[in-house]
């Protein structure tokens, strides 16, 4: 499924779109982001312009640096660090889809002569870089959190530390009332965006974006010379979309199930309009075996689900994370193992679907098992990586750690590729011979129908 009309390049034409198409991307992701963090409760801490702002960076691959101090009664030297490496998936999730469908609808009109498609790829990338550049230099902010906030409990009534006298005789006498009024302390935390780790980050997400809603869609026809890829990779490919876009909707219904019963609803509908993509495609990859690390202190640890938070609270150092482990504290971790089994064999069948049909049984099973097997193997890694969390916060006093919190989980992107080729071939495989025998039993139902009306029309009539 190919063209290659008129070579002329309709510059005007191709701006317009990328202007609407980066428009609606960034004001979805806006809106998202805006809405999420207002359900959080964020906006108590900050403007929420400017926390909305540095979200949409961080969504489409950018980078916020966070940088902090906290005012104790005065006291010289204390200190607030924090780090912050995640993606709201979420909300890049909205502004991709928007960015593809408007950038696939131009392309059905217009035709997909090569040097069109690179014209009008290149104007959505320009815009896109300026607007993320607009973006960046609005998510610099300050915002401030109350101490009393913090789980530091009643530091005036501490036990005696020990210091040694020539240390004690070097601070200052108010540091008692100090430490005691550190409940109090305002810690503020200033984030500034990155700009070049920043737009090189997002060129390469929206790049990727672009890329793949190409090779996914089956409606927008490919440059001349690219007619395999659309009997080969484009079924694959869209099936696996399919069904990780499948399991964020089902990711999204359990939150609300979740909040109707639930004392803070808020919290919930803010969490997965934020981060949920980044919890399906965790329990996604744990169904299918792939190893994770993963380290939690302090109270970041809360904001794990059961049994992930028991398994890495009070560790203090990064442990394996796997089916096996998790399985041993809560034996519903099987339910993942079935649940990612059966989105396989839907992403198999969808391949087999929508392969064009062609020799032996057993031979159509082969290639649709390679086909899902490649894409599988390419998709799963990245999706790992996009839900990697990294997030980490103190605050000190004179050197002295009075609160941290850490949380960090990490995927192995080597066992991803090789159980994605594996769980891909197999699915594909399965789903072919499925589908098959499908269609072998259908064909069969129908020639019985047309021998019994064929049999009908020749008995003479009396």
């Amino acid at each position: 499924m190919s063209t290659n009309r008129d070579t002329s390049v309709p510059w005007s034409t191709a701006l317009l779109t990328a202007v609407a198409a980066v428009s609606w991307s960034f004001l979805a992701m806006s809106a998202t982001a805006a809405l999420a963090l207002h359900l959080l409760g964020a906006d108590a801490a900050g403007s929420l312009g400017p926390m909305s702002a540095a979200a949409v960076v961080l969504s489409v691959n950018g980078r916020v640096v966070p940088s902090g101090n906290a005012g104790i009664l005065g006291l010289e030297g204390a200190r607030a660090e924090a780090a912050v490496d995640i993606a709201p998936l979420g909300v890049g999730l909205v502004g991709a889809l928007l960015l593809a469908w408007i950038f696939l609808r131009s392309l059905r009109s217009a035709g997909t002569a090569p040097a069109e498609l690179a014209a009008r790829a290149g104007a959505v990338l320009l815009v896109f870089l300026a607007m993320l550049a607009a973006f960046g230099w609005a998510g610099n902010d300050t915002v401030t959190i109350d101490g009393s906030a913090l789980p530091l409990g009643d530091l005036g009534d501490m036990p005696d530390i020990g210091l040694p006298d020539e240390i004690a005789g070097l601070l200052p006498d108010d540091l008692g009332d100090g430490l005691a009024g550190l409940g109090g302390a305002e810690v503020t935390v200033a984030f500034r965006c990155d700009m070049g780790a920043t737009l090189a980050g997002g060129a390469l997400w929206a790049a990727g974006v672009l890329l793949l809603a190409l090779l996914v869609s089956r409606r927008v026809p490919l440059p001349r010379g690219w007619e395999a890829a659309h009997r080969t990779v484009r079924p694959a490919a869209a099936a696996v979309c399919s069904v990780l876009l499948l399991a964020v909707a089902a990711g999204w219904a359990a939150a609300c199930w979740a909040a109707a019963g639930d004392d803070h609803p808020a919290r919930i509908f803010g969490s997965a309009l934020l981060c949920g993509p980044n919890g399906v495609w965790l329990g996604l990859s744990l169904g299918l075996f792939v190893p994770w690390r993963g380290l939690a202190t302090g109270e970041l640890a809360r904001v794990l689900p059961d049994p992930l938070d028991r398994l890495l609270t009070g560790s203090g150092s990064e442990r394996p994370v796997g089916v096996l482990r998790l399985a041993e504290l809560d034996g519903r971790v099987w339910w993942l193992v079935a649940a990612a089994a059966a989105a396989m064999l839907c992403a198999g069948v969808l391949t087999a679907v929508r392969t064009p049909p062609g020799g032996s049984r057993a031979a159509f099973a082969l290639r649709c098992g390679t086909c899902l097997g490649v894409a599988t193997a390419v998709a799963l890694p990245p999706a790992g990586v996009l839900a990697d969390v990294d997030a980490a916060a103190n605050v000190s006093v004179l050197g002295f750690e009075a609160f941290g919190t850490r949380l960090g989980l990490h995927a192995s992107a080597a066992a991803g590729l090789l159980l994605g080729a594996l769980w891909g071939a197999a699915a594909g495989a399965a789903g072919a011979l499925l589908t098959a025998a499908r269609n072998g039993f259908a064909d069969a139902v129908h020639a019985i129908t047309r021998s019994r009306s064929r049999a009908r029309a020749t008995v003479p009539r009396a």
